[in-house]
């Protein structure tokens, strides 16, 4: 009884496989490389051995892109798929196929795919299945930076990085000594996603990094030289730094005190030119500024009083005048540099004036020359005229001989009859 039911039961799983339609694709997963030409195989087995009609499609989600019918062959491909996707079909038998072909794949064909076959008299089973395409890409030459500064007790990192890549590669730090010995990471350095970091560098840091960008196509890699300046060299740069600007500070306070010591030279000048002249003479006489009855006055008032302080006022007012005077003889001596600087260019002015009439008398001479050219051309251009006209007088005369000759000739040939009878009375 129980042999009975397990054959039963074999022959209700031989019926239903044969009974129904059964679409496989052989893997859930296919992998190309970038620009290759590629087939997704699809095979299926129907109940019926040579269907009247079926219709093999391929579709990415709900999106169909090519659709082939048998058996009449016809074939409808997407617009955007025109001329890179075609199907190669097998509809005839218990077993057929229906393979998509796809040619210079991109990285946007990394999708997933669905493969359909429907037969109107074989509906039940499983019709449709899938996979998933994966367009490998190999990775770009990576580009390798180092962000921080290179010097004793920082901190540093090394970023390496590929646009490309397709699955994403993977990164890997090497480190070589100046040697180009391979050599360990400092202590405390850590590596996450193709960044390095670099902890409390000192002077067995520096060596050349080479980064490693790799996927299942192929590898590219970059390298950095990190050079771990000492402390000394880093306190002389500094050093450097600060003498430059103690330098540069200087320099501009001499450039404000120039300045102002020009500014106060043409404030002098001007408070000379608007001194009145009143003053100016007395200060070069010596008088004081006060007049004579004044003064007679002063010193009067001084000896009835008998006391010191007008004799300090004399002397202050006299410390006054010869401030005035020492002030005038120092205007005094601007105006005779001044007096001699236009001397020098009055100099200057006759010097270029006598240079200037040079190149006039210069110019009158050849002018002169110029004349005395002309008029010689001149006088040849007569000579020559008159050359000219003696073969008119040769001419002439030339003429006058040949009549002459002409005439005699024809007397000569004349008739002597003809001379008696214009004689004869």
């Amino acid at each position: 009884m129980e042999r009975r039911t397990s054959t039963l039961a074999l022959l209700c799983v031989v019926w239903s496989a044969v009974a129904g339609i059964k679409v496989d694709i052989p893997q859930d997963q296919y992998e190309f490389a970038r620009g290759d030409n590629i087939t997704l195989p699809c095979t299926f087995q129907s109940a019926l051995s040579n269907p009247i009609l079926a219709v093999v499609s391929w579709s990415i989600g709900e999106n169909v892109i090519i659709t082939h019918y048998h058996p009449n062959g016809v074939t409808d491909i997407k617009t955007e798929y025109q001329g890179r996707v075609s199907v190669d079909a097998n509809v005839n038998g218990g077993t057929g196929k229906a393979d998509l072909k796809l040619s210079s794949i991109t990285t946007a064909d990394n999708k997933k795919y669905e493969c359909q076959v429907q037969n109107p008299k074989d509906n039940v089973g499983k019709d449709a299945d899938t996979t998933t395409l994966t367009v490998l890409v190999a990775p770009s030459k990576p580009i390798c930076k180092i962000e921080g500064t290179a010097s004793y007790g920082q901190n540093v990192s090394l970023t390496c990085v590929s646009e490309e890549g397709s699955p994403p590669p993977t990164y890997k730090w090497n480190r070589y000594d100046v040697q180009n010995n391979p050599g360990a990471f400092p202590p405390k350095t850590t590596e996450k996603e193709g960044t390095l970091f670099l902890y409390n560098l000192t002077k067995e840091t520096s060596g050349f990094y080479i980064c490693t960008s790799a996927n299942k196509i192929r590898s590219a890699s970059c390298n950095l030289t990190v050079t771990v300046l000492p402390p000394s060299m880093m306190s002389i740069g500094s050093t450097a730094a600060i003498i430059g600007a103690g330098v540069a500070a200087l320099l501009l306070l001499i450039v404000i005190i120039y300045c102002c010591c020009c500014r106060k030279k043409d404030d002098d000048k001007e408070n000379y030119a608007m001194a009145p002249v009143g003053d100016e003479e007395s200060v070069r006489n010596g008088e004081s500024r006060y007049g004579d009855g004044e003064k007679s006055k002063h010193f009067d008032d001084s000896s009835a009083n008998k006391t010191a302080k007008p004799r300090d006022d004399y002397e202050e007012r006299s410390e006054r005048n010869y401030d005035r005077r020492s002030d005038y003889d120092d205007r005094r001596s601007d105006y005779d540099d001044r007096r001699s600087d236009y001397d020098d260019r009055r100099s200057d002015y006759n010097d270029r004036r006598s240079d200037y009439d040079d190149r006039r008398s210069d110019y009158n001479d050849r002018r002169s020359d110029y004349d005395d050219r002309r008029s010689d051309y001149n006088d040849r251009r007569s000579d020559y005229n008159d050359r000219r006209s003696k073969p008119s007088d040769r001419n002439e005369r030339y003429d006058d001989d040949r009549h002459y000759d002409d005439e005699r000739r024809h007397n000569d040939r004349r008739d002597p009859r003809y001379d008696d009878d214009r004689n004869r009375p």
